[in-house]
């Protein structure tokens, strides 16, 4: 009867290569993750520092050398904001044109929907056209969208500001480029049941492309919410400013109080981080173009 041996332990050398290995990602792990939170601090600061301005009294945000913690908290400029400088109206103005511009939403994903699954006559023509339409700067088209949109008498309106922006080349590229991944015999199952067209836009499409509506939502957000030189051309009421052109406003008339246009610059950032917040584990999915379930 053959007995097994037992194994025999390795020479010391061999052992002390290998723990000398197994701690070696362990240190690089330690440098890239300093390095990593030592850009994420440098990143921050600024923002950091806005916040912690917008809180400051005046005296302190002009003391020098200046200080990063307040040492009197004020909520003053926030409410001097709304209360003096009409801010109020253009963060409703703002809103309303987001809000607008979330139509678009549903534009682009039908038109990516039928690029992605339709075959019909000179599909690729025309999806060629709309992506050469991406190389065209913004201000080449300034000048015929503003006529168009006067012909019509949409010029100084809130539909008119954010008009332009509800269909965008990249969105429609975004959504074609993530529904071809959709399985196509998911929709013919669908049709066969007599499903429509719509139906099976509306209850298959739209929820399994519920990562790149995610990620369409925040940049249609931060497209309608950081609107600035637009809304100036086509507003001639200062009722109608969104809130970008009102901090271009305060900058000009109130120069000497930091801590008034801090307060303004974290009325405009704060939402959008709190809009990706929200939608962060969306974002990744999307970007990922995975539309496979």
């Amino acid at each position: 009867m053959q007995t097994s041996e037992a194994p025999r332990p390795a020479p010391a050398p061999v052992r002390r290569a290998a723990a000398r290995s197994s701690r070696r990602p362990a240190r690089s792990t330690l440098v890239v993750g300093a390095l990593v939170t030592l850009g994420a601090v440098a990143t921050a600061f600024p923002f950091a520092w806005m916040i912690l301005s917008a809180v400051k009294p005046r005296s302190e945000s002009l003391a020098y050398p200046p200080h990063v913690l307040p040492r009197h908290v004020t909520f003053e400029y926030l409410g001097q904001l709304f209360s003096e400088l009409d801010f109020g109206r253009y963060l409703v103005n703002t809103l309303a044109v987001v809000l607008i511009s979330m139509v678009g939403l549903v534009l682009m994903a039908m038109a990516g929907y039928g690029f992605a699954k339709f075959e019909f006559r000179g599909k690729e023509v025309v999806f060629f056209l709309v992506l050469a339409t991406m190389m065209i700067p913004v201000q080449v088209t300034m000048i015929p969208t503003f006529l168009i949109l006067n012909g019509i008498g949409l010029t100084n309106t809130l539909v008119g500001i954010a008009l332009p922006t509800l269909v965008s080349a990249f969105g429609v590229f975004l959504f074609r480029q993530f529904m071809t991944t959709i399985p196509t015999e998911v929709l013919e199952a669908a049709r066969i049941d007599g499903a429509g067209e719509l139906r099976v836009f509306a209850q298959i499409v739209l929820p399994m492309s519920r990562p790149i509506l995610a990620v369409q939502v925040v940049l249609t957000f931060i497209t309608g919410w950081n609107s600035f030189l637009w809304p100036l051309v086509v507003a001639s009421d200062q009722n109608l400013y969104t809130l970008s052109v009102g901090i271009a406003l305060l900058n000009q008339q109130v120069a000497t109080n930091p801590s008034l246009q801090m307060a303004a610059a974290a009325l405009m950032v704060v939402p959008v981080l709190v809009v990706f917040v929200v939608f962060q584990r969306h974002i990744v999915q999307g970007f990922t173009l995975s539309g496979l379930k």
